[in-house]
């Protein structure tokens, strides 16, 4: 039975993330990934009823207000704005989340084609890497629609991040290594935070829950296969290619965490948050330095375990913390 027949409601069970059994081959983890591809999927607009009056988007609803352990929301700036403000700002900060995020899956996408271009036939990698691009392509018709309705004329990402991002495609080709390096950090830090802020108890507007729980839910998927993908074949590269891993990932996990924890340069300008408050909330903050290093705690646990950690170069980055906390 497809998921597009089961109701999506406040008490479905969030998935863990997938993982491979301790013995189990690669090949039968793919197997299963792709079984669960077929079984339970959703669909961007058969999952989600856009036009019931519950899932409005209403930019005045108190419900988009930023939560007071958000950075940002518990600074005495925001909690002194007047409440139409404060639910605007969070509105806007969540869409531009989403924008970002369909931005973030139009490369993740364009890579994984480039990736499976170069696989053999009878691979059944190649079938997940399409199912995987199948179930971006709704995460980002899912996202745009989120953003479409909210009213904002939203960028996303900086002009320069666009372009860098070109790059990052042909590494689906030329080092899929490299490009699941960045996949897992955009992946892992909006699925932490996803998932915090569905276990927070906070009161959450039905449609951002639905959205998340369809996301979450297929993200697992994906996290999985990267991370498995990377243990099977890190191992086998030349010591010139583990030597340019071990020095571009730590850059690419910094930058992607910052991208997708920290609000966007346009919601500053547009909102017109003093230099001082992103300071305040952020740069200077312990509490989103500990979440930030939370966030990327899985996938710096598994470069230390692949032997492509370089801890001056993550301490430099401000990405550094230790790798045996967490769990990959």
């Amino acid at each position: 039975m497809n998921t597009a027949t089961i109701t999506l409601g406040s008490a479905y069970p969030i998935p863990d993330e997938e993982r491979a059994g301790s013995k189990e081959p690669f090949d039968h983890l793919l197997g299963r990934l792709n079984h669960q591809s077929v079984v339970k999927h959703f669909d961007a607009y058969a999952d989600i009823p856009w036009e019931d009056p519950e899932f409005r988007i209403d930019s005045d609803d108190t419900r988009w207000e930023l939560a007071p352990d958000d950075p940002l929301g518990s600074t005495f700036w925001y909690r002194s704005q007047a409440p139409a403000v404060r639910s605007r700002l969070g509105l806007y900060r969540i869409a531009t989340s989403m924008k970002i995020g369909c931005q973030f899956e139009s490369v993740l996408k364009r890579g994984l084609l480039e990736f499976a271009s170069t696989l053999p036939n009878n691979s059944p990698v190649f079938r997940y890497a399409y199912h995987e691009v199948i179930e971006e392509a709704q995460h980002s018709l899912m996202f745009q629609e989120f953003v479409n309705r909210t009213g904002f004329d939203i960028a996303g990402m900086a002009a320069w991040q666009r372009l860098g991002s070109r790059q990052v495609v042909r590494f689906g080709r030329t080092f899929p290594e490299l490009f699941l390096v960045f996949v897992l950090g955009g992946e892992d830090p909006i699925d932490h935070v996803q998932r915090t802020v569905l276990h927070s108890g906070h009161e959450i507007h039905p449609l951002l829950r639905r959205v998340m729980q369809i996301h979450i839910t297929e993200e697992a998927r994906h996290i999985c296969f990267a991370r498995e993908y990377l243990r099977r074949q890190v191992p086998q590269l030349s010591v010139s290619r583990r030597f340019q891993l071990a020095v571009r990932a730590p850059v690419i996990l910094a930058i992607m965490a910052q991208t997708m924890m920290r609000p966007s340069p346009d919601m500053q300008r547009r909102f017109k948050v003093p230099a001082s408050v992103m300071g305040e909330a952020f740069t200077h903050n312990p509490r989103h330095r500990e979440a930030t290093l939370a966030a990327l705690a899985k996938t710096r646990a598994l470069c230390e375990e692949l032997g492509i950690m370089r801890p001056w170069l993550w301490q430099r980055l401000g990405v550094w913390g230790e790798p045996e906390a967490a769990t990959a």
